[in-house]
């Protein structure tokens, strides 16, 4: 099966209307930038998308709040995005705020095929409002939380061999390793890609069971989200 597609286009282009993404990366690292800019051009909407946060108002996910393709975000941290925080204000976006670790959770439960798990993140707050609460014997209060998976997930790696073996790197590692489990359809964009067996079996991060298409990027900006410098 050859998993090689040309682009980020050819990689993205039957994502459909009302599709459920999941999208790499956390802050502005390692996330699939040159499919977000692809999935611009589709012109596809109404997309639900699971993402630890939404980019910032001119990169990452967040340009494709600007225009509008977004129905709905289940993220953790959106503070960085003034759009984001207009749309949902105003009642344009559907939002779901999830605990980071609870988000994580629930795409390694959807990966590793558990419908649902027990958690105390949450107890008490508005985070519960709707889930089975229970107590177990450690006298604590837990909530349920079902778990997520994707019609695609969209990942970012650094290096890729064409079967689909996966390296990431330092902390563009992230969310990407988890979300590749928990999609229907995968699609990874790497920075290199390599033959087959140029990726030591120790140093694979995803195995290539998981990916469905996997391209070569470019032209990456790997953006620093905040700089702070001594006086």
């Amino acid at each position: 099966m050859n998993k090689v597609v040309a682009n980020a286009d050819e990689a993205v282009k039957d994502i459909p209307d009302n599709a459920v993404l999941m999208l790499g990366g956390f802050g502005l690292c390692g996330i699939p930038e040159n499919s977000i800019t692809a999935l611009l051009k589709t012109g596809v909407k109404n997309l639900t998308c699971i993402s630890n946060n939404a980019g910032v108002d001119d990169f990452g996910i967040g340009l494709m709040l600007k225009t509008r393709q977004v129905k709905k975000m289940m993220s953790s941290y959106v503070g960085e995005n003034a759009e984001f925080e207009r749309q949902l204000l105003s009642g344009e976006l559907e939002v779901e705020l999830i605990p980071q670790g609870t988000l994580a959770e629930r795409i390694r439960a959807g990966g590793a095929g558990i419908p649902a798990f027990f958690t105390p993140t949450g107890y008490g707050t508005e985070v519960a409002e709707g889930k089975e609460v229970r107590q177990f014997e450690d006298g604590r209060w837990y909530i349920m939380e079902r778990w997520l998976k994707a019609d695609f997930a969209i990942v970012k790696a650094w290096k890729g061999d064409t079967l689909g073996n996966l390296v990431y790197k330092g902390t563009a590692r992230n969310f990407n390793p988890m979300m590749a489990t928990a999609g229907k359809i995968v699609i990874a964009e790497v920075e290199e890609l390599v033959e087959p067996g140029e990726i030591a079996p120790q140093d694979v991060d995803t195995p290539g069971i998981y990916v469905s298409r996997i391209f070569k990027g470019s032209n990456y900006e790997k953006r620093i989200e905040q700089r702070t410098v001594s006086k």
